[in-house]
């Protein structure tokens, strides 16, 4: 063999080496709910640039007992602003959310955990079943959320991603527990495995203050302090009820396959979804839609073997399908008829993102003006997560420059 064909040949190995370190690389980043969480190394060596999306790993750690009712509603409208703000960083990154509802010992829960994932509409589904209940002692089971929030959470070990706890509450926690762990232990764990942990004040307990400040000192993040009912900001605009409905029509441009069973529980997902967002507000939809028909929003709204994605794409050819695989929609059609049909739900579809996207930039303008006719919101919780989030995402490659927080 001469010279210059071994020099191939080591070429090209090197290069199939690369591929399949560039493949395996996304299964590492995945966070599937259960994987044992292990501290990332001191000093990582960095990751290879494989050209995805940056990341964000945000759980909301989140008193739900009764004094707390104000705040909870606004999470539930304003859980789909908060993931457009993270969002609007650059380049876009792809967002996960999670959850950890708290009360304290005696009431009908301690915690109550949903993990991280790429599928806000149900996470959304979860938080509009929390009702503000409970507690009235004071302190809560703070340490318990914390401790659950580090370990029961199924956080990346990609030290690129931006990880991050949110805890929002008004009292503090209890310390008196026996066989549990206290808040400066976990901490110390968060910090050491490059999770940012910052605490939120709701109202202006001063023993919270104290302690919701200790929190964020250890949790190497930052301290808020926000009004009883979140501050969050809540303006109804001329545009909500056109978003709501063009939210809806983009919902049924998907079209999924897979086996009947998958279908099936794709079926029963998605009427479990349509049954929260008949009882969410017009604002609330109007919020959704901008973000779903955003560049990060789309994993939210396709997720996993929505055909017309996956055909227009080029990772599914409709001609290797198996006919028992195949979507309703599609089933007794021949093959240039599916096509078709593919073909134009995917251009239908980008004409209903296309004017969700028009009418979403529209509708921040509104929400712009108003919110500086009223003297601007700077204490608001929108404008303190931006806040957060633009300061700490600053090594992890996202920017945040010119960003408003999206009401």
């Amino acid at each position: 063999m001469n010279n210059q064909m071994k020099t191939r040949m080591i070429a090209l190995g090197l290069f199939g080496l690369t591929g399949a370190a560039v493949l395996y690389y996304p299964t590492l980043r995945s966070a599937e709910p259960g994987w044992p969480v292990e501290p990332i190394v001191q000093d990582p060596i960095p990751w290879p640039d494989t050209g995805q999306h940056p990341v964000i790993e945000a759980v909301f750690v989140l008193d739900t007992t009764g004094s707390m009712g104000g705040l909870i509603q606004a999470a539930k409208d304003k859980i789909w602003s908060i993931a457009s703000t993270m969002a609007a960083g650059q380049p876009a990154p792809e967002i996960r959310m999670g959850l950890v509802a708290y009360r304290d010992r005696g009431d009908d829960y301690v915690t109550r955990v949903v993990d991280l994932t790429k599928d806000l509409d149900s996470l959304h589904g979860e938080l509009m079943q929390f009702q503000a209940q409970g507690g009235g002692d004071g302190p809560e089971s703070v340490n318990q959320a914390l401790h659950e929030a580090l370990e029961r959470i199924g956080w990346s070990r990609d030290p690129s991603v931006y990880r991050v706890i949110f805890l929002v509450g008004d009292a503090p926690a209890h310390m008196d527990y026996p066989n549990d762990i206290p808040y400066t232990q976990t901490m110390a764990e968060t910090k050491r495995r490059g999770i940012r942990v910052n605490a939120i004040q709701c109202g202006a307990q001063p023993d919270t203050a104290r302690e919701w400040r200790r929190i964020a000192q250890l949790g190497d993040g930052g301290y808020f302090q926000v009004e009883q009912s979140g501050g969050a900001v809540a303006i109804t605009t001329p545009f909500d009820d056109t978003l709501a409905r063009l939210s809806g029509e983009l919902d049924a441009t998907r079209i999924y396959h897979g086996k009947a069973e998958e279908r099936a529980r794709k079926g029963e997902k998605l009427a479990a979804e349509q049954a929260t967002k008949a009882a969410a507000s017009p604002a609330a939809l109007a919020r959704r839609a901008g973000f779903v028909a955003s560049e990060s929003g789309e994993a939210s709204l396709l997720g996993d073997k929505e055909l017309v994605d996956e055909v227009s794409s080029g990772r599914v050819d409709l001609a290797d399908l198996p006919s028992a695989e195949l979507p309703e929609p599609l089933v007794g059609l021949d093959l240039e008829t599916q096509r078709h049909l593919i073909a134009e739900t995917a251009a239908k579809r980008k004409e209903l993102r296309d004017r969700i996207q028009d009418l979403s930039a529209q509708r921040a303008e509104y929400l712009k003006a108003e919110v500086e006719a009223k003297g601007g919101a700077e204490a608001s919780l929108d404008h303190k997560i931006l806040n957060a989030v633009r300061e700490q995402t600053a090594d992890k490659g996202l920017r945040y420059e010119g960003a408003a927080p999206a009401y």
